[in-house]
C-alpha cells in the first residue's frame, strides 16, 4: 500500500471496465496501488468489485465526479474506452473535471494522428497527456503486457512507477519505457501490430503449405510447430499457434477445421500500411498481410471463382522432413524481413517527425508481454547496440547470415507453392524486397524514362550532376532542368 493508499486516496484511475479496462484495473491493484475504478454503466464497476474486489485496493464510483474526487493529486486517469469518438467525448468529461497538470492515458488502440491532437487539446487546457499503447492482450493486461507510453515526459515520469510495475519484466528490466513526444507511443504500437499482422500470415501461410501440399492433419501440425518453438522461431504466436491446431471440439475433430476462413482487423494492420505509404517506406510483408486479410473477406467471391477459374487439384506430396524444415527456414527468414521493414519504418517516422525513438528500446520492451514477442528481439536489441544508427537489420551480421543461410530453401518453397497454386504472398513478397534490396542497381532508371517521357518530370545521370530533361516526341534532345 502507498501513502496516498493510506491517506484514502487512489494513486490511478481506470476510466472503462471492459475486459482490457478491468484487468489493468486488476493489475494494477494486485501490485499495490490504489486503483479508482468508473464505468458509465455501474453494473460493471459492480461485477469487478463483486469478483475482484479482495485482489487489492479499490475505489469504485458511480460518476466521474466522484471518481476524480478518490484520486491523489496530480491525479492520473487511464483511459480504456472504444477508439475514436469515444475518446474524445471522455477527454472532453475529464477535463471539466480535472485541475492543472492532471493527467490522462489514452490506454487504448488509437491512432497516432489523433493522440498528437489530443495532446495539443490537453496541452490547451492546462492538463498532461499520455498515448500508451498497451499490448499483450487481456491475459497481457492482467499479468503483466508490454507498454509503450508516449506524449508528456514529465507525465510519463509520474506515472512510471506505476506502469513500469504493471509492465512485465523480462531479465529484471521492465517492458515500458517512454516512447517519444505527442503519438509516439501509439505510433510504435501501431507498428508492432503491422508486425503482427506479417507474423500472423507468414504463420498461415507455412500451416497452408504443409495442409495443402504434404497433406499433413492439425494435431501433425501442431507438433511441427511445437517443435519450431524450440528453435529460432521461438516466439509467442508459434506457442500458441501450436495450441490452437492441438485444439479439438465437442465433435473430437481439430476446431481450426470448422472455423470460417475469413479473418477480420481492426485497422491497426492497416494504418501501418497507409502510414508507409505517405512515408514511402516499403513495408511489403506487412501490407501483403493486410490484403491477405481483406481478401479472406471475399469468401463468396472465391467460392465463385473455385468453380469458375480452372485449378489442377494438388498432388499431395510425401512429408518429407527436409522440406518441412525448408518451410521453416522460408517462415524464419520472411519473419527477419517483417521486423526489419517495421522498424525501418519507425527510424523514418522518428526522422520525420523529430521524435529521436531509440529503437533497441522498442525490441527490449517487445521481448516481453506483448503479441509479438519472441526470442530473437535480444538480436534485435543487439544489433542496434553494435550500431544505432542502422539503417535495415538486415544489413546486421546476424541477420544477413541468416537470412543467406536460408535462401535456397525459402526459393524452393515459394516455387513449389506458385507451382501448386497456393498462394504464399507474405513469402513471396518478403523474398522480392530482399532480392530488390541487394540490387545496387535496378531498373528504376526505365521507369524514370517513361515518366519524363509523358509527364516531363526529369531524370538524374549517372556520369554528370544535375537534373535532365529529353525532348522525346520533339526533336529528342537531352536539356537541363
Amino acid at each position: 500500500m502507498t501513502n496516498q493508499s493510506a491517506a484514502g486516496l487512489a494513486d490511478i484511475g481506470v476510466l472503462g471496465l471492459a475486459v482490457m479496462g478491468a484487468n489493468l484495473a486488476r493489475n494494477a491493484a494486485r501490485k499495490g496501488f490504489g486503483v479508482a475504478v468508473f464505468n458509465r454503466n455501474h453494473e460493471r464497476t459492480e461485477k469487478l468489485i463483486a469478483e475482484y474486489g479482495s485482489e487489492g485496493r479499490f475505489f469504485p464510483s458511480k460518476n466521474i465526479e466522484d471518481f476524480v474526487a478518490s484520486l491523489a493529486k496530480p491525479r492520473a486517469v487511464i483511459i480504456m474506452v472504444k477508439a475514436g469518438k469515444p475518446v474524445d467525448d471522455m477527454i472532453e468529461d475529464l477535463i471539466a473535471q480535472l485541475e492543472p497538470d492532471d493527467i490522462i492515458i489514452d490506454g487504448g488502440n488509437s491512432l497516432y494522428t489523433d493522440t498528437a491532437r489530443r495532446f495539443k487539446r490537453c496541452e490547451d487546457a492546462n492538463i498532461r497527456f499520455v498515448g500508451m499503447g498497451v499490448s499483450g492482450g487481456e491475459e497481457g493486461a492482467l499479468e503483466g503486457p508490454s507498454m509503450m507510453p508516449g506524449g508528456d515526459r514529465a507525465a510519463y515520469e509520474r506515472i512510471a512507477p506505476i506502469v513500469t510495475k504493471m509492465a512485465v519484466s523480462v531479465d529484471g528490466t521492465p517492458c515500458c519505457t517512454y516512447i517519444g513526444p505527442d503519438g509516439a507511443g501509439h505510433y510504435v504500437k501501431m507498428v508492432h501490430n503491422g508486425i503482427e499482422y506479417a507474423d500472423m500470415q507468414l504463420i498461415t501461410e507455412a500451416y497452408d503449405l504443409m495442409k495443402t501440399l504434404y497433406g499433413l492433419d492439425a494435431k501433425a501440425m501442431s507438433d511441427i510447430f511445437t517443435d519450431w518453438k524450440a528453435g529460432d522461431l521461438d516466439s509467442y504466436l508459434i506457442e500458441i499457434t501450436a495450441a490452437v491446431l492441438r485444439k479439438t471440439d465437442s465433435t473430437g475433430k481439430p476446431l481450426v477445421d470448422s472455423i470460417v476462413d475469413e479473418a477480420e482487423q481492426k485497422g491497426t494492420g492497416r494504418w501501418t500500411a497507409q502510414n508507409a505509404l505517405e512515408l514511402g517506406v516499403p513495408v511489403t510483408a506487412i501490407t501483403e498481410a493486410v490484403f491477405a486479410r481483406a481478401l479472406s473477406g471475399r469468401r463468396a467471391m472465391r467460392g465463385e471463382a473455385e468453380k469458375k477459374l480452372p485449378h489442377a487439384a494438388v498432388a499431395t506430396r510425401k512429408p518429407d522432413r527436409a522440406e518441412i524444415d525448408a518451410i521453416r527456414d522460408a517462415l524464419y527468414a520472411s519473419k527477419i524481413v517483417a521486423y526489419a521493414q517495421g522498424f525501418e519504418q519507425m527510424a523514418v517516422a522518428s526522422n520525420q517527425y523529430g521524435w529521436n525513438l531509440t529503437l533497441g528500446d522498442m525490441a527490449t520492451i517487445w521481448r516481453g508481454g506483448c503479441i509479438i514477442r519472441a526470442r530473437f528481439l535480444d538480436r534485435i536489441k543487439e544489433a542496434y547496440d553494435r550500431d544505432d544508427k542502422l539503417s535495415n537489420l538486415l544489413l546486421d551480421d546476424y541477420f544477413r547470415d541468416a537470412v543467406v543461410k536460408a535462401e535456397d530453401a525459402w526459393r524452393r518453397v515459394i516455387v513449389l507453392a506458385v507451382q501448386n497454386g497456393v498462394a504464399v504472398p507474405a513469402f513471396s513478397s518478403a523474398l522480392a524486397y530482399y532480392d530488390g534490396l541487394r540490387r545496387a542497381r535496378g531498373p528504376a532508371n526505365l521507369l524514370q524514362g517513361l515518366r519524363d517521357y509523358f509527364g516531363a518530370h526529369t531524370y538524374r545521370r549517372l556520369d554528370k550532376e544535375g537534373s535532365f530533361h529529353t525532348r522525346w516526341s520533339q526533336d529528342g534532345t537531352e536539356v537541363e532542368a
